[in-house]
Parts: structure tokens; sequence; C-alpha cells
């Protein structure tokens, strides 16, 4: 069977093209509106329409997220008689991932601002926006969900105008369920966004603002051309490591993969350069060509750093090959994953992982044991803290393990500024809980007359347990959070240590802020009575700050009874066996060794704080 491949090289005008993103809070329809939109275009054939198309990950359709961005073009005929080449990113809504949104926003010249009409302005509607006027966007705002019921047009009018600073006479009204409003809105996107800038004769520049694994093609790298023109056969250069590929496609997203062979100055779309890991492409990096290289790299690009370790191990030690291939095969599509080999002496051999935040860690524990049917345990999350032994350089420490003994003559943990809105009703439980987690108030600023934005420095180290299941508990779901990681400073760190019969078990060791040390050892201990069976002999569970008790549970031993024989006597008699008994334990304390079930582990690691 012949496959036969074209070349689309017809090149559309620079001015009838769109480069545009849609960004919002979670949950606000991001998915929604672009189902729409292609479905408007008719790129896809209706029976193969899907809701949350862009959304190709099982997890993204479950939980109602976006986690990867993606990129689509869709031709459109405008109203002026021309046509158009819209090129859309749907970009992730989480904290998580802002540094992938704010290289899809640098790969644009427009932003739709999504806002429910349900919820209003929320603090990632506002950071998200920040991030579009830093490169210079125009942002036109979108108000989704109007065909609900407790839809307030009005109000949200309001808060664009106030809160935000924008026009909410530009404001388009649509429903991306209904598909109300989407003609107008693909009219707006046409008259009100500009058209992309460039000179297909410079030099080549093209922004990387994502990437992908396909097992077939290698690494498919996600591309904005802004300067000059790339084609097949030519020889390309990543200019953060210097490292030459070449070419072997190019062309743009239409769901599907079109090659044109060519994309110039101002498109949006994919090169295939025989690439072998995602680890080897770096977001914010900027391509050019080897022959006329581009003199220099496009601003903006930094590494990605994590903020948040745990360590993963296998539940059964015979499968760590299999979770090592499982590991390999996950940074392939991850390059945000970092992580080295680990041992503990209760869990065996397994990796230490760096992720970009909570959901980050849930996505990839989610990944694991789906994708790959991984039996696994993580160990509880901690953040990178900065420490100073006493006559040594100072150490970067986010594993208990490598906590140094002995004295330290400081430490510091890193601090973030957290943004929440929320109902002015629900603000005196908000700010309690924000006192609770060591967090110092730097702003209140009353949006309207039921909205209420507080500004927070707060250990990040804080945010990590319950923090966000809280904030939503107490204001019933409607208070919305965003932060970014500010600087380090100064803490007063201890390690805790977990000792079961006398003897500290690795994998259960946190570092923790000394005032919360003793409630959070208590929790510990109470958890691991509860999953311990009990022995011969009694078995104490004990918190520990080097060689003080902080916290203590026992298990009872379980006890013949060795009077039933005594038929009345003399009491001596009754106490002779009694004593002999509690001897025979005692040396069985000595010897005897306490396992540790799995089942122990999971309830201490898996569950969320409950202090």
């Amino acid at each position: 069977m012949a496959i036969i491949c074209y070349n689309l090289t017809i090149m559309v005008d620079l001015k009838y093209k769109r480069n545009f993103c849609i960004t919002a809070h979670i949950d606000h329809g991001k998915s929604t509106l672009a189902d729409r939109l292609i479905q408007k275009a008719k790129i896809i054939e209706d029976r193969q329409m899907m809701n949350q198309i862009l959304d190709n990950m099982d997890i993204e359709r479950e939980r109602g997220i976006t986690i990867k961005s993606q990129a689509v073009t869709i031709p459109y005929h405008a109203k002026d008689g021309h046509d158009y080449e819209l090129n859309f990113v749907d970009t992730p809504g989480h904290v998580d991932f802002s540094y992938e949104v704010s290289r899809a926003i640098a790969s644009c010249e427009g932003a739709l601002l999504l806002i429910d009409a349900t919820q209003g302005v929320e603090s990632q509607t506002v950071s998200n926006m920040y991030m579009a006027l830093e490169q210079d966007l125009t942002i036109v705002p979108v108000i989704n969900k109007i065909d609900l019921a407790s839809a307030d047009i009005e109000s949200v009018k309001h808060q664009i105008d106030h809160d935000l600073g924008l026009d909410s006479a530009d404001a388009q009204l649509v429903s991306a369920k209904t598909g109300q409003g989407i003609d107008d809105l693909m009219e707006a996107i046409v008259t009100k966004f500009p058209a992309p800038t460039g000179n297909v004769e410079n030099p080549l520049q093209a922004l990387i603002f994502d990437c992908h694994y396909d097992e077939y093609r290698g690494v498919v790298v996600h591309i904005r051309i802004k300067e000059g023109r790339v084609k097949t056969g030519d020889i390309i250069r990543l200019m953060s490591s210097g490292a030459e590929y070449k070419v072997e496609q190019a062309g743009i997203f239409k769901i599907k993969y079109e090659d044109t062979g060519v994309l110039e100055a101002g498109d949006v779309g994919y090169i295939i350069a025989g690439i072998k890991t995602v680890s080897d492409v770096k977001v914010g990096d900027t391509i050019t060509t080897s022959s006329k290289p581009a003199e220099a790299p496009l601003p903006g690009f930094k590494d990605v750093k994590p903020v948040v370790f745990s360590s993963i191990y296998p539940i059964d030690s015979n499968d760590y090959e299999e979770l090592r291939d499982s590991m390999e095969k996950l940074k392939l599509n991850d390059a945000s994953l970092v992580y080295e080999k680990d041992n503990s002496l209760a869990l065996g051999n397994g990796f230490r992982c760096g992720f970009l935040g909570l959901l980050h860690l849930e996505i990839i524990q989610e990944r694991l044991e789906r994708d790959f049917d991984q039996a696994i345990i993580f160990t509880a999350p901690s953040v990178r803290y900065k420490v100073m032994p006493a006559g040594h350089e100072e150490l970067w420490v986010d594993n208990p393990a490598e906590f140094p003994e002995g004295k330290i003559q400081g430490a510091e943990e890193p601090y973030i500024k957290a943004s929440i809105i929320t109902p002015s009703e629900y603000l005196g439980p908000i700010m309690e809980l924000c006192r609770m987690k060591r967090g110092t108030q730097k702003d209140m600023q009353y949006l309207d007359e039921k909205r209420v934005e507080l500004i927070y420095e707060m250990p990040l180290a804080e945010v990590l347990f319950d923090f966000y299941d809280k904030l939503k508990s107490y204001s019933r779901g409607y208070a919305s959070f965003d932060y970014e990681v500010t600087d380090y400073r100064p803490t007063d760190l201890v390690k805790i240590d977990i000792l079961i019969n006398g003897k500290p078990v690795d994998a259960l060791a946190q570092l923790c802020f000394r005032a919360s040390s003793v409630e959070r050892a208590k929790v510990v201990c109470e958890r691991l009575k509860g999953e311990i069976a009990r022995q011969q002999f009694k078995v104490a569970i004990q918190g520990a700050i080097g060689s003080q008790i902080i916290a203590r549970e026992t298990v009872n031993p379980v006890r013949k009874d060795v009077l039933a024989k005594c038929y009345g006597g003399d009491v001596t008699r009754k106490r002779k066996l009694l004593e002999k008994q509690k001897a025979g334990k005692k040396r069985m304390l000595m010897a005897g060794n306490v396992e540790l079930p799995q089942s122990a582990f999971l309830a201490v690691l898996r569950e969320k704080e409950d202090n």
C-alpha cells in the first residue's frame, strides 16, 4: 500500500493571521470554548467531535482541568470577505503550570480572558491578565455560561471595569456549552486582535512554547515563528544548549498534524527533528538555523525548578525495575519531572522526585498507577530548605534523611505571596486559617460590597498539606487561591523521627517548623497505632526530635490468661505467675521486631493532614 504525502506550501499573508490564547481561572470553561471554536471551523467531522477534544489525557477529562497546553489552527471566513488563519492555544489554568501559561501567552498577540458569569473574577483571572499585560497582549474579556439561571452578567461587567481595569463594553457574551455568541466572538478575534509582525528574510527566531513525545516520531516541538522561516531539511540549533538537529517535518496543528513543509514569521506550528527525549527541549527556548543564526535568543527564558519534593517506592520491592522503566517513559512526556535514585531501610529502592506543585505530584501519581499499572507509595511531600550546619557550608535539603545531625546555626524556607479572593462573609475564618498557617497579611482590598482580596505572605510548606482543602471548606467553595514563590526566610526547622519499638523508620521522618512539630508527631503516632497489629509485647510508637520524645502512642500486647488455672490459693502464687509472664514479655521486647504493614505507610502518607 503506497502512502502519498502532499506538502501544502500555500502561505497566508501576515495581515490575515491571528494568534491568540484562551486563559482563565480553573473551571471557567476554556476547554468547552475551544470545542465550540473547532466545531465552528469544521476542521473535524461531527462524528469525530467529542467534549474537551484538546484534553487528550483521561485525567484531564475526569478532573475537568487542562494539564498540557494545546495549539490548533482554525480557518475562518470573516464578514469582510477574507479568509483568516486563526492560531489559538488552550492553556492550563492551575498555578502549578504558570510558567507554561506564560510561554503560551508569549507566542500570541491577543488573549481571550474568560470569566464565568456565575463565579465572576477570581484570583487566577487576575494573575493571568497581568501575565498577558506583561507580554503586551491585546485582551478581550469573554463572559461565559450566560445561559445559566444563576448568571449575573451586570455584576461581572462591573468586576471587569473595577477589578481588572478593562472596558466591559468590549466584553463578548457567550455560552460555550450551547454555542450562543460564538459567531460574534470569531468576528471579535479578527477585528480586535492585531496581526502578527515579523520578516521572513530575517534570521530564524522561533519560540518553543510546548512539546510532547510521540512514540513513532520522537519529540514534537510546538513553536511560534517570530522572525524568519524554517522548512524541511534545515539544520536548526537550540540556543540554550547549542544542540543541532535536521528538520524532518514542519507543519501546523489541525487537531492532527498537517505537514506544510515550511513555517514562516507569524505562524504557530510544529517541527519534528529526530529529538529523542523531551528533556532535550526546554520550553521558552529559542530555535534558530545553524547556517544563518540569530544574534540573540528571545527574552523570557528560564529553567523551571521544582518546588515540592517526595520519594516514590514500589509497594513490592521486586517491582523496582518496572517502576524505573515507567519513570523513564513518563520523563519522555514531562520535562518538568525531576528524579534521582533513592533508598530507604523501610521501603527499599525508589526515587526522589521534584514537582512543580501538589497538583503536579498528584498527576504523576495517577499516571504511574493508571497508565503504567504501578502500585506505589509516596512519602510526605516536602519543600527545599537552606540549612547552615555549625562549621560547615550551607546545604540544600529536601529529604529528611539528608538533614545534618547535631547543632545547626540556622535554616531558611521558601515563602510565597498568596492572593485570595473570597466573599466577605467568609473573611473571618479565612483570616484565621492564614494566621494558623503562619501567614502575614500584607494587603486587604474590598473589590466591591461582596468580595474581598487578601494578600498574604506565608511559608510554602504550610500550603502543602491541607490549606487548599480547608480554604474551600471554610468558604463553601467560593474562595479562589493563587500564589507565587518569592524568597527564602529564616525558620526554626527540626527533624521529626518516628520510632517503632525504639527503632527509627526513615521513610516516616519529616522536616517541620518547631512550633508545629508536637501536633504533627501526634497525628502520625495516632494513625500508626490504628494500623500496627498487636504483638506478644507492648509496642511503643514515638515521635522524637533528636533524643527528646515529643509524642507517644502504645499498642497494647495480646496476653494469655495465665491465672486461668489458679483456683484459689495464696495471692503470691498468682503474682509469681504474672511476674514470670512480664519477664518473658520483656525478653521478647528486646529481641522482637515489629513489621510495619504497607497500610501503615499509606495511612500516614496518603491522607491529608487533619490537624
